[in-house]
């Protein structure tokens, strides 16, 4: 089962190259931001990957936004590119893994060097310009990746672009499930483990599902600064209690 999912996956990126340098040349913003939603729910799928969806979700009219998650794994961002049309703000490493670094830099990804302080200068002010052609941001302000269940301490850098587009914020918290809807560490991707080690636990595992629950936008407030939105934004997701029992989910599936 686990070299099956393997070999689809490979013909499915494989399926991504085609797809970006056949068709992106002929398609606008909004169609490319389609595809690659529903490239990444594909993906997903081959995985036996569930996604279940709560709260308000922003749309591909929230632009002009900033959307702070948790990250858990190297998953977080196909989970997320499933649901909208989103650009990342990622580490530089991605830009190095096979296949998968070629498609993020074709898809709009914006990559950190966290080492230079300079470069996070030059990367707030793309931010800065991307808020204000009201495109829809992402980014994990812990800075690297935990095992799902505690959250790391969000870093404030890269909340100075909100400050100065005068831009709202999608807060979301994401969860990973096993087949019994009990917390799992199968997709985390942490500590010294390799991508290839991470890869083959998820090809291994069944029924995985990923919890993604929105919480209300917070509107840009004059007076608070990058300090006070990571402070909200960590506290926020970190109170989030588990969503099971308390809000409706919606299952996310490729259209017919």
């Amino acid at each position: 089962m686990a070299v099956l999912k393997l070999l689809r996956l490979g013909g499915h990126l494989l399926g991504g190259v085609l797809t970006v340098l056949v068709l992106f040349p002929r398609l606008d913003g909004r169609q490319r931001g389609r595809r690659v939603s529903r490239w990444a729910l594909r993906m997903l799928t081959i995985l036996d990957i569930r996604v279940v969806c709560r709260g308000p979700t922003p749309t591909q009219d929230s632009g002009g936004a900033l959307l702070v998650s948790n990250h858990v794994s190297w998953l977080d961002i196909h989970v997320l590119h499933s649901l909208l049309p989103v650009r990342f703000v990622s580490k530089s490493e991605i830009r190095d893994w096979p296949l998968i670094g070629w498609l993020a830099v074709r898809v709009g990804t914006v990559f950190l060097t966290r080492e230079k302080r300079s470069d996070t200068r030059r990367v707030n002010q793309l931010m800065v310009q991307h808020l204000r052609d009201r495109d829809l941001l992402a980014l994990f302000p812990e800075g690297t990746t935990s095992d799902g269940r505690e959250l790391l301490p969000f870093y404030p850098s890269l909340f100075q672009p909100v400050v100065e587009a005068r831009a709202p914020i999608w807060p979301a918290r994401l969860r990973y499930l096993d087949a019994q809807g009990q917390a799992s560490e199968a997709a985390a991707y942490h500590g010294g483990m390799s991508l290839a080690d991470s890869l083959w636990r998820v090809l291994r595992q069944r029924g995985i599902t990923v919890e993604v629950e929105f919480l209300p936008r917070i509107p840009y407030q004059e007076g608070l600064g990058r300090r006070e939105l990571a402070h909200l934004c960590e506290t926020l997701i970190r109170e989030t209690p588990a969503a099971v029992g308390r809000a409706p989910e919606r299952s996310v599936h490729l259209p017919a």
